[in-house]
C-alpha cells in the first residue's frame, strides 16, 4: 500500500478540519497516513516520512501545500525518486497579503526542480476562497502552468474550510488523492 501525507494548514492540528476523516479513509484500505502535528503550528515545515518517495501521495492544505513545495524543492529526485504525487487543496502559488505568510514565498520556488519531483499534481481549490481572494485564478493557473497540474475548482467553498469555519469531511480532497495513488 501508499504513503499518504497530509501537510495542514497555518495555525492547524493534524485532528482538526477533514484531516482525519480523509487519514481515517485511506488507513481503513491499509494504506499509512501521516498527520503529523507540527512543532510550530505558525511555522510549519513538511516532512515526508513512512512509505518510500515513489509510494507516497503528498497532501497540503493553505500554507502546508507551500510547505510541499519547499520539500519537493529540497528532495533529491535523483536518489529516492519522484514521489507518487501531489495534491494542494486551497493553497497557494505566491503570496496572498498577509504578513504573517510572507516568509512562506521566499526564495521564489524552483518550479522546474518542483515538477521533477513528483509524477503528477492536482489541484482543488474554491473560486470564493477569501484567503487568495481576486487572485485566485492566478494561484491555480500558476499551478497548472508551472507543474502541468490538473485543477478543479468549484464555485464555492472558502477556504475549504471557511476561513473561521471546520469542515469534518472533503471528499472532493480524497477523490483525487485516489487519482494520483
Amino acid at each position: 500500500m501508499s504513503g499518504i501525507v497530509i501537510a495542514q494548514g497555518y495555525g492547524m492540528t493534524g485532528d482538526e478540519h477533514w484531516y482525519g476523516s480523509v487519514a481515517e479513509e485511506f488507513s481503513a484500505e491499509g494504506h499509512e497516513v501521516v498527520v503529523p502535528d507540527f512543532p510550530e503550528p505558525f511555522a510549519p515545515e513538511a516532512e515526508a516520512r513512512g512509505a518510500p518517495a515513489g509510494e507516497t501521495v503528498l497532501v497540503g492544505h493553505s500554507p502546508g501545500g507551500v510547505n510541499v513545495l519547499r520539500l519537493l524543492q529540497r528532495h533529491d529526485t535523483a536518489a529516492e525518486g519522484a514521489f507518487a504525487g501531489v495534491v494542494f487543496v486551497a493553497s497557494m502559488a505566491g503570496e496572498v497579503g498577509y504578513d504573517a505568510l510572507v516568509p512562506f514565498f521566499s526564495p521564489e520556488f524552483d518550479w522546474r526542480r518542483i515538477r521533477r519531483a513528483a509524477r503528477e499534481f492536482r489541484v482543488l481549490h474554491a473560486a470564493d476562497d477569501p484567503v487568495t481572494g481576486e487572485r485566485t485564478a492566478e494561484h491555480v493557473m500558476r499551478l497548472v502552468k508551472e507543474l502541468g497540474a490538473e485543477a478543479r475548482v468549484t464555485a464555492s467553498g472558502g477556504h475549504v474550510p471557511s476561513t473561521g469555519g471546520s469542515r469534518p469531511e472533503l471528499p472532493a480532497a480524497a477523490r483525487l488523492i485516489r487519482e494520483v495513488l
